[in-house]
């Protein structure tokens, strides 16, 4: 799922530059399908998202013989399990490159034990790597602030992750073709105003609070509608009660997990991430990019993809009230969410262009193979490169 989700595009980009890509993950239709749209060689390995220390020796031992047979020159992993297994295995295997890439610090919302622990496998996969990099600003200063690494520089590279595709897949010109179809499926009036949520339906994610928020709102405007995109997971689940509501409210819409976002942003007015904790989130990018206000928490992450008062509106985390208060401005003052839907598109174009993000990460790859002799990755165009000094 990380790799449909994050990575969509990346490897084309990264083959046109002189590499050639294979991706490793949990065996599952998700890899398969990334395969295939991508066209990389793919490799199943089980990697479970809880700490499971057999099965983790495991996956290491599988991973390095992949890497042995394989004899790549850069293994580059994302997510904190990823991240963990492959740096450790990459390292084991001597692979001349490996870059940890920090999406977010699970360990920050957590207490105790398991937060020393989530913090010590970040440590390790940051110190088994060659290079660090970080999704946002704001993690970047987190992750030197908890001493999580002591690779110099920690590098931020074009700001994103994957960057957005807001000229073609996500662009408003998409809104009269599909806004009416998708309300339609789900009984929703033309003339409601619909609050969208995309991702995962879990307590991190700020369900409690977005439900909570949803039954004041609800009350107080008849003619809203919550569009819940994303599935109910085992890990982290919401309480009995709060799914409950969801599932029951006549007004509440459970889409489910659906890869084709943005047809579901068309038939949204504004989007909401009440979330705990992030590493850059790409749902209000991709809202932003939809012409969608945003409503946000002030957390690391998303203070780098909603800009306060311009783009959207920040929010304490766990503050149900706040979050109805901002949520209700957009569906109260239609001119706001408007000024702000295109404040948000025009940045994420200007801030955000895929073309930017991969041409950066080429240069990084080239950069980091030419340490080693290798000319590998070294065959940007000459307008690649150009954007990426500009960047």
């Amino acid at each position: 799922m990380s790799l449909r989700y994050f990575l969509p595009g990346q490897p084309e980009a990264m083959r046109l530059a002189g590499f050639d890509v294979h991706a490793v993950s949990s065996p599952g239709l998700d890899l398969v399908e990334f395969g295939r749209d991508e066209r990389v060689h793919t490799h199943e390995i089980r990697m479970t998202r809880r700490i499971t220390p057999l099965r983790d020796l495991i996956a290491v031992a599988k991973l390095y013989r992949t890497f042995r047979r394989i004899r790549p020159e850069i293994v580059h992993a994302h997510t904190p399990k990823g991240g963990l297994l492959g740096m450790l295995a990459a390292r084991l295997a001597r692979v001349p490159v490996r870059i940890y890439h920090i999406h977010g610090l699970a360990f920050v919302t957590r207490r105790g034990l398991k937060r020393r622990l989530l913090r010590w496998t970040e440590q390790v996969a940051s110190r088994c790597a060659t290079r660090v990099l970080c999704v946002s600003r704001s993690i970047r200063e987190v992750v030197i602030e908890e001493r999580i690494t002591n690779r110099d520089p920690i590098v931020l590279l074009g700001g994103s992750i994957n960057g957005v595709d807001a000229r073609s897949r996500f662009s408003p010109d998409l809104k009269p073709v599909h806004r009416a179809r998708v309300r339609k499926a789900h009984g929703i009036a033309d003339d409601a105003l619909v609050i969208g949520y995309v991702g995962r339906v879990v307590r991190d994610k700020g369900l409690v609070e977005l439900t909570a928020a949803w039954e004041a709102l609800s009350y107080a405007i008849p003619q809203a509608h919550l569009l819940i995109v994303g599935p109910f997971e085992a890990e982290d689940p919401v309480p009995r009660d709060v799914e409950r509501s969801l599932r029951e409210h006549p007004r509440v819409h459970l889409h489910g997990i659906d890869w084709e976002t943005p047809p579901l942003y068309s038939a949204m007015d504004v989007v909401v991430l009440p979330s705990y904790r992030e590493g850059l989130p790409f749902v209000p990018l991709e809202a932003a990019a939809m012409e969608l206000p945003v409503v946000a928490t002030r957390i690391p992450g998303c203070v780098d993809a909603v800009r306060d008062g311009v783009t959207g509106t920040l929010v304490e985390p766990r503050d149900p009230d706040a979050l109805a208060r901002a949520i209700r401005q957009y569906i109260e003052n239609e001119a706001l969410a408007r000024a702000h839907g295109r404040a948000g598109r025009a940045w994420v174009l200007r801030e955000f262009d895929q073309s930017r993000v991969w041409a950066a990460l080429s240069r990084h790859y080239g950069e980091a193979l030419a340490e080693m002799g290798s000319t590998i990755g070294l065959q940007r165009d000459t307008s690649a490169e150009a954007t990426t000094r500009d960047h």
